[in-house]
């Protein structure tokens, strides 16, 4: 077993057959999983993604396992926290190079895989594993039910009182509570209705993706299938741009700040936790080629949703609120992954937040 930071709902390792030969192997593990079947690589291969396929396959829920050939090119995920450990402009700029060319490929699949699907068809789909029905299932009540609490650096408070607090974060302030965000959440993730859907990895952060020398490559496919374009953007938008925490938390623990006193039932945190060069090109890259001309590709066609942003932002909350239960980190992470949780999810109201900022110019970019 091979114990990786980026595997945090999944499990890998080595395997040597009787000849010798020495094999790689991954799994997800999901609980509370109502989808029957998971891994759909031929999908994807068939629409132009390249994507390592196994050698062995077993899809069905609850016994699902890929098995590969071993890989030697390092994840896309290792060399960017390579280059945030020790800067090296000339492998930044490869990497982004690389990038552009993934995203730019990428957003051809989409061209050509768009179309529309029904409500039991979208509700078939296995990425909705990663959002609503984390929302929906046993996930949401074991980690942030009444029995729960949280060790802050403030002190220690239960689940239910913090989901019903105010925030204020580096400057903006939030009107919704955490409460608020789930139940909205819920209805706009809720993928019983008719909708449009491209062909997709879902799950594409950049701990399954390789780079190797002919470009990146696509792994582990645990979440592909026909899905809303804006999910199947959810995953590395925010993992590649604004989790390391998540998954070095004692690291960066080490390095952040952070502070909070409350004012009744607001809470005013201030944080310096970093968005830095590697970072920006992820976003800058997955935005400006492939997010702002998913949406204009899909006004144009009328299928884009009023509620587009609202709908990514549901989708993007999920990820630190519910990919790990936040009780379980160092207390100055918990307290980041709760902020992380609420910019996500809610509208800042006068000075705006980051991620707001970041959508402000993609919403400019469409007008």
């Amino acid at each position: 077993l091979r114990p990786l930071a980026v595997s945090l709902n999944s499990f890998n390792g080595f395997l040597t057959c009787a000849d010798g030969q020495r094999l790689f192997f991954k799994t997800h593990v999901e609980q509370d999983g109502i989808i029957g079947e998971y891994y759909n690589a031929a999908m994807l291969a068939e629409v132009g993604y390249p994507i390592i396929q196994p050698i062995c396959a077993s899809t069905q829920y609850g016994q699902q396992l890929l098995i590969y050939e071993v890989m030697e090119s390092p994840s896309v995920f290792d060399v960017a926290r390579g280059l945030e450990r020790q800067p090296d402009t000339a492998m930044l700029t490869r990497l982004s190079e690389a990038q552009s060319r993934a995203d730019d490929h990428l957003f051809t699949i989409y061209t050509k895989s768009l179309h529309a699907v029904t409500a039991q068809e979208n509700a078939a789909q296995p990425v909705h594993q990663l959002f609503y029905h984390r929302l929906m299932g046993g996930r949401l009540q074991r980690f942030y039910g009444d029995a729960q609490a949280f060790t802050l650096p403030n002190g220690v408070f239960d689940a239910r009182e913090l989901r019903r607090k105010h925030w204020t974060i580096n400057g903006s302030h939030y009107e919704e509570t955490l409460d608020d965000i789930i139940n909205r959440a819920v209805v706009l993730l809720n993928p019983v209705r008719d909708d449009v859907a491209v062909v997709g990895h879902g799950d594409a952060h950049n701990g399954n993706v390789f780079f190797t020398g002919s470009g990146l490559v696509y792994f582990d496919p645990a979440f592909a299938g026909k899905h809303h374009p804006l999910l199947d953007l959810t995953k590395p938008l925010f993992h590649n741009v604004f989790a390391m925490w998540m998954y070095f938390a004692e690291e960066e623990a080490a390095k952040l700040t952070i502070d909070v006193h409350a004012d009744g039932e607001r809470w005013h945190v201030r944080h310096d936790y970093p968005f830095n060069a590697v970072r920006r090109m992820f976003w800058e890259n997955k935005t400006q080629r492939v997010l702002v001309p998913t949406l204009q590709m899909l006004r144009a066609q009328g299928t884009l949703r009023e509620d587009w942003r609202a709908f990514l932002k549901a989708s993007l909350f999920c990820c630190p609120f519910l990919t790990l239960n936040l009780t379980g980190f160092p207390p100055k992470i918990s307290l980041l992954g709760l902020t992380m949780a609420v910019q996500m999810g809610s509208e800042s109201i006068e000075q705006r937040s980051l991620i707001d900022s970041l959508l402000d110019t993609v919403e400019q970019a469409l007008s």
